[in-house]
C-alpha cells in the first residue's frame, strides 16, 4: 500500500547578510564572475565521438541544454545524464529555469527509446533524470523503472544513475525506483533547512526530502544489482546565503539517515528573475566543507564551485565502490 510522508517545514531563519537586504544581494550578484568559475570549451577525441552520435538521436540531455561547465569532462569520460517526461515541470522552484506549467502526456514509448540512444552514445555511466510530474499518480516513478529495465537489458555492465524528484513522499514510488536495480538513487535536498522555503517551490520541504532519502536507503539495503545495496546521493547548492554553520546542520542531518554521496557547487543565477546570487563561494571554502563532509562520514564527497549534481569524478568513485562491493560479496 502507498504510504505519503507528511509535508513539514523546518523552522528557522535563513543566515548570511541576504536576508535582510536584497539590494545587497542584487549588487553583489551585478559582480563579476571570479576567475574560478571561468572553463575551457569542451574537446577531445571522446567528447566529439560522442556529440557525433548525439545528431540525430531524440535525447534530451541536461548535459548540453544545461550549458553545464563539465560537459567536456563528462562525456570525455564516459559518462552523461539525460531528462526523461519531457521539458515542463509542475512545480516552479526559484533557482531553476526549467518551464512551468501543465506537461503533456508521457510517451509510452520513451523508456526504451530513451534506452537505446543512450547505449548509441557509447557511455559507461548514464544519469536518468526528469522534471517534477506532480500530474501523475506516481509521479513518474514507473517510467523511470522502464527506463533502466531497458538499459539493464541492453547492456547489463552499464551503471545506471537515477536523480529523482520527491514524487510527494509516495513510498510506493519510491519502492519502485528500487526495485528497478539501479546502481545510485539521487535526490537533491538543493540547500540548507532555514533557507528551503525561499529557495525551492512550496511543495518540497525539508524534511520530506530527509524522509524520502531515509526511505531509500532502508529500502535499498542489497537491492542493487548483484545484491549491494543501493548508494543514496544528494548535492546542495551554496552561495544563496547560507552559513557554515547551516551548511554542517544540513551535513549531519543528511548522514544521520545515511547518505553515502553528497556534491557542493556554486548557485548561479540563471535568469535575473530568479534567486539573486549572494556570495560566490572560494575554492577554500568549497574544499573545507570537503573536508567536514569527509570527517562526518560521507563515502565521497565531491565540492567545488562547478561540480554540479552528475559530476564525472564522483562517478568514477561510485563505479569502483560498487564493483568493489560486488567482489568482496562474491569473496564471502
Amino acid at each position: 500500500m502507498s504510504t505519503k510522508f507528511p509535508i513539514f517545514q523546518s523552522g528557522g531563519q535563513s543566515g548570511g547578510p541576504s536576508a535582510a537586504s536584497p539590494i545587497g544581494r542584487a549588487a553583489r550578484a551585478r559582480a563579476p564572475k571570479p576567475s574560478w568559475l571561468k572553463v575551457q570549451a569542451p574537446s577531445g577525441g571522446r567528447y566529439n565521438a560522442i556529440k557525433e552520435r548525439m545528431r540525430g538521436l531524440e535525447l534530451f540531455t541536461v548535459c548540453e541544454e544545461a550549458h553545464c561547465p563539465n560537459v567536456g569532462e563528462c562525456w570525455g569520460g564516459g559518462t552523461a545524464t539525460i531528462m526523461l517526461m519531457g521539458g515542463t515541470c509542475t512545480r516552479g522552484c526559484r533557482f531553476c529555469a526549467v518551464d512551468t506549467g501543465k506537461p503533456g502526456a508521457l510517451d509510452p514509448h520513451e523508456p526504451e527509446n530513451a534506452a537505446r540512444a543512450v547505449i548509441a552514445m557509447g557511455v559507461e555511466y548514464i544519469v536518468l533524470t526528469s522534471v517534477n510530474r506532480d500530474d501523475l499518480p506516481d509521479g513518474g516513478a514507473a517510467h523511470f523503472a522502464a527506463c533502466v529495465g531497458h538499459l539493464k537489458r541492453l547492456d547489463p555492465k552499464i551503471m545506471v544513475e537515477v536523480l529523482i524528484p520527491d514524487f510527494q513522499g509516495d513510498t510506493a514510488a519510491l519502492d519502485t525506483l528500487v526495485a528497478a536495480g539501479c546502481e545510485v538513487i539521487a535526490h537533491n535536498v538543493e540547500t540548507t533547512p532555514g533557507l528551503t522555503r525561499r529557495v525551492r517551490d512550496a511543495r518540497a520541504s525539508w524534511d520530506q526530502s530527509i524522509a524520502v532519502l531515509d526511505h531509500l536507503k532502508r529500502a535499498g539495503r542489497g537491492r542493487g544489482p548483484a545484491g549491494v545495496d543501493t548508494l543514496t546521493k544528494t548535492s546542495i547548492m551554496v552561495g544563496l546565503g547560507e552559513t557554515e554553520d547551516e551548511v554542517i546542520d544540513a551535513m549531519k542531518a543528511l548522514r544521520a539517515v545515511e547518505v553515502d554521496v553528497i556534491t557542493f557547487g556554486q548557485y548561479l543565477q540563471p535568469t535575473p528573475k530568479h534567486l539573486d546570487v549572494v556570495e560566490f563561494v572560494t575554492p577554500e571554502q568549497f574544499d573545507r566543507y570537503a573536508e567536514l563532509a569527509r570527517l562526518l562520514g560521507f563515502a565521497y564527497v565531491a565540492s567545488g564551485p562547478l561540480v554540479r549534481s552528475s559530476y564525472r569524478a564522483g562517478e568514477l568513485y561510485i563505479k569502483a565502490h560498487i564493483d568493489g562491493m560486488k567482489a568482496d560479496r562474491r569473496a564471502g
